[in-house]
């Protein structure tokens, strides 16, 4: 389904997918920020951090369930899956990115839960 998504929450699932994390960290601009549930992470040094640790070394991956917005600001409604701690979070897990984008970069990225 990542043809269908704008073009950089298409390389953002394709990054992820494909375990690019050097692919997935030239989304950033240098200053995003990323709101993972609550937790926030600035700047692209950081993003790298938490992705090397949430991301990729947790083996997830995202498959795209919907997808709504346009390349500026997109949200894409996915199923995680991974090898990470499942303790109290739902089964499937289906959480909500929406990707903004300002000069051809990821500026912010907002992971949650989906809603019910």
């Amino acid at each position: 389904m990542t043809a269908q998504l704008p073009t950089a929450a298409a390389a953002y699932v394709r990054t992820i997918n494909e375990r690019d994390p050097d692919g997935f960290i030239a989304l950033f601009a240098e200053d995003a920020v990323v709101d993972d549930a609550g937790r926030e992470i600035r700047g692209r040094e950081a993003i790298r951090e938490w992705a090397a640790h949430d991301i990729f070394a947790a083996n997830v991956t995202l498959e795209v369930r919907n997808v709504s917005g346009t390349d500026g600001d997109a949200t894409i409604t996915g199923k995680v899956d991974g090898t990470f701690d499942r303790t109290g979070l739902p089964d499937p897990l289906i959480m909500t990115f929406r990707v903004a984008v300002d000069r051809g970069k990821i500026s912010g990225l907002t992971c949650r839960l989906a809603a019910g």
